[in-house]
């Protein structure tokens, strides 16, 4: 096939793309951010449409999105508001869709520059069988938008380097400073695209003086002067619809920048079947995670590129090839050296997967052209065509929900349950939500209920009126009041997922992806539970003990109930009750930390010390953010070994310097011996209180 008609297979392909995604955004769930991020932009659009007089959108202190510029949802609402669109959330997916497309199209068109058509097609058909992209692209206003520019400003940044900076069109030009633009006024990290710009700017006078080449000085200042000005329209222009950024231009946007490196948000999410908080990953949670979800013909043609890149980098594109796998590389590397907090798998770095992909396309291309006989690249076709059957078959099993895909070094999303997160950002909780619309219309259901769940879900429901809705964290269920419940399946200790107690108690509909449960429905079949901790709250620990007691007729396998009838058992000085309750809650859930706090205190209660040590050092390697384990078992190690104790507690301190427990803790273990120190630590806590 020559080139011509594949530049029309290119664009056909294209084209066929788009019109795919639009329809396949019409079935997507609502993702974990998108709701807070939708309620932040028409603060903005208040911010503007005041004139910059409603100033709600610069003060974020739970969802910090202030030091976000995050254009595309703001884009999206200004088109909302300007067009009269009324279903919210079926926009901005459709909006999503198409950025995400763009993305695609121009990380194709990138590769065709390089090597053709062809491996421009590689590059949408790798697209179209990369489940978690394609997840992402659905509803996912961030991470893809920043896609978009990321690999935009590389493209156009190499296409300029390539032209020696003297581009015959000021198209691309636009389409840099645009690309600088877009990317800093979705996250203030975007101006590295500019320091890239820069960087191949000395890249290329660096090989014009290594191969020989008369270098000018005067050429040379002419060239970064341009290249500084691209970079500073690009970035005055990226702060046009950020609030916070409008406050101070020069400021700002660098006090974000040290926010977002250092995110102050951490949570807690299985990886390598731990349950572990964001900011104590291991070193190689991002390229692991990479490593698991990317489809193997991905990371083959990535291979490929490998075996075949010296002769690549010898060629015309060399500096090309070269940028290109610098800037794919070097923010994974930069994480990793950083050890900055990451979560929900490798989704902040859906950026550098479009260069992956060209990269990846590039290989293979460069293996169908080494072969001249039409039968080896049959061969190699079949190969290839192979490696597509275990993402292209996940993802119509699993429609929408292509983001939960693992591949084949796992055993795909069944070996990866429990032992890594599925629905971290709860696509899934539409389906749940869906079913039990349709289910309570069946049932007649017209009386007044509470909709519990650990994700929101108004916006699936919102055509019940009798319906009010409650937020739960899912180990405390129990503690609210709910007549249904929709569960999502994220953020559950591993050991809870694999032994039977996902689905809870109470499920009358599964929502599953490829055999494994994901999101349940649930119908609450008793609420004495909520009687007792009225009791509990009330100090009638009798009516409690017996609320308790009922409320485990009916979930004999929530470990939340059982630790709240230990505590109130202890409470009455029933302690060898106490401790069978509080052992069967660990008999369902091993590491439960309420349960094993409390077993502790019991054992220091009866003077079983090393029991008592056995359980506090249990609940801080479950969870080495309990601080008040840390005082509790220094306490303990205090009585006979203060600097063991001492160490604690500064390792308290290390994760949590302001822990005022802690603090009075270790000054007390200075007492007798040092009474000097106790007196910097009492300054300290001054300085605290203040």
């Amino acid at each position: 096939m020559n080139e011509r008609h594949l530049k029309v297979l290119f664009f056909s392909l294209a084209a066929a793309l788009l019109l795919v995604l639009l329809v396949v955004s019409r079935d997507a769930g609502i993702s974990g951010d998108e709701e807070v991020h939708y309620v932040h932009s028409e603060k903005v659009y208040d911010y503007f449409a005041s004139y910059g007089k409603d100033r709600d959108a610069l003060k974020t202190p739970k969802t910090h999105l202030q030091y976000y510029g995050q254009t595309p949802d703001n884009l999206a609402t200004i088109c909302m508001h300007w067009f009269g669109i009324d279903d919210v959330y079926g926009f901005r997916h459709l909006f999503s869709s198409f950025i995400g497309w763009l993305c695609i199209l121009v990380a194709a068109l990138f590769a065709t520059w390089l090597k053709g058509y062809r491996a421009g097609i590689i590059t949408l058909l790798l697209f179209a069988v990369s489940p978690r992209f394609m997840g992402h692209l659905q509803n996912n206003l961030k991470d893809i938008p920043f896609a978009l520019a990321y690999i935009a400003g590389v493209y156009y940044t190499l296409k300029l380097t390539y032209a020696r900076f003297k581009p015959s069109s000021s198209i691309s030009i636009l389409l840099l400073i645009a690309s600088i633009a877009f990317s800093v006024s979705i996250r203030a990290g975007g101006i590295l695209l500019a320091f890239y710009l820069l960087f191949a700017g000395v890249l290329f006078y660096f090989y014009e003086y290594l191969d020989g080449r008369e270098v000018r000085w005067a050429h040379v200042q002419r060239t970064f002067l341009k290249l500084l000005v691209f970079s500073f329209a690009g970035y005055l222009l990226g702060l046009l619809l950020w609030p916070y950024a409008l406050q101070n231009p020069f400021i700002n946007p660098w006090k974000s920048y040290q926010v977002m490196t250092d995110f102050p948000t951490t949570i807690r999410q299985i990886f390598d079947g731990e349950f572990i908080w964001s900011d104590f990953r291991p070193w190689y949670y991002l390229p692991k995670y990479m490593l698991i979800t990317i489809p193997l013909v991905v990371l083959g043609g990535l291979v490929l590129f490998a075996v075949y890149g010296k002769s690549l980098i010898q060629g015309k594109h060399r500096l090309t090839y070269i940028l290109l796998a610098f800037t794919t590389l070097f923010p994974v590397i930069f994480v990793i050296l950083t050890k900055s907090n990451l979560y929900g798998a490798w989704r902040h770095f859906l950026f550098v997967y479009p260069g992956i992909v060209v990269l990846s396309a590039v290989g293979i291309n460069e293996l169908f052209g080494r072969f001249k006989k039409q039968g080896a690249k049959v061969l190699v076709a079949v190969v290839l065509v192979g490696l597509l059957i275990h993402p292209v078959a996940f993802m119509v099993r699993s429609h929408p929900y292509y983001y939960l895909y693992y591949n084949q070094l796992v055993g795909g999303l069944n070996g990866a349950y429990g032992r890594y997160e599925t629905d971290y950002y709860y696509h899934t909780m539409r389906s749940g939500a869906e079913w039990l619309g349709d289910y309570l219309n069946k049932q007649h259901q017209s009386e007044p209920l509470v909709v519990g769940s650990n994700f929101p879900v108004q916006w699936y429901l919102c055509d019940h009126a009798n319906l009010s809705f409650r937020y739960f964290q899912y180990q405390f269920r129990s503690d609210a009041d709910w007549d249904y419940a929709i569960i999502g399946n994220s953020y559950i200790q591993p050991g809870q997922l694999t032994n039977g107690n996902f689905p809870p108690e109470g499920t009358i509909h599964v929502v599953e992806v490829d055999d494994v449960p994901v999101c349940a429905v649930v119908k609450r079949k008793s609420k004495a539970s909520l009687r007792g901790v009225q009791a509990y709250s009330d100090k009638n620990y009798e009516l409690a003990e017996a609320s308790f007691k009922k409320a485990l007729q009916s979930y004999k396998r929530d470990e939340h109930i059982y630790s709240r009838l230990g505590k109130t058992l202890s409470l009455q000085n029933k302690r060898q009750e106490a401790v069978d309750v509080l052992q069967t809650a660990l008999s369902i859930n091993g590491n439960y930390e309420p349960a094993l706090k409390l077993m502790g205190q019991l054992s220091v209660e009866t003077g079983d010390q090393a029991k008592a040590k056995a359980y506090f050092e249990h609940l801080l390697d479950v969870n080495p953010k309990y601080f008040s384990a840390y005082v509790e078992l220094a306490s303990i190690y205090g009585q006979t070994q203060p600097e063991k104790a001492r160490r604690l507690l500064k390792d308290c301190l290390q994760i949590y310097p302001k822990y005022e427990p802690a603090i009075r803790a270790l000054a007390e273990t200075y007492q007798e011996t040092h009474p000097e120190i106790v007196d910097k630590y009492r300054e300290y806590l001054n300085t605290i209180n203040d």
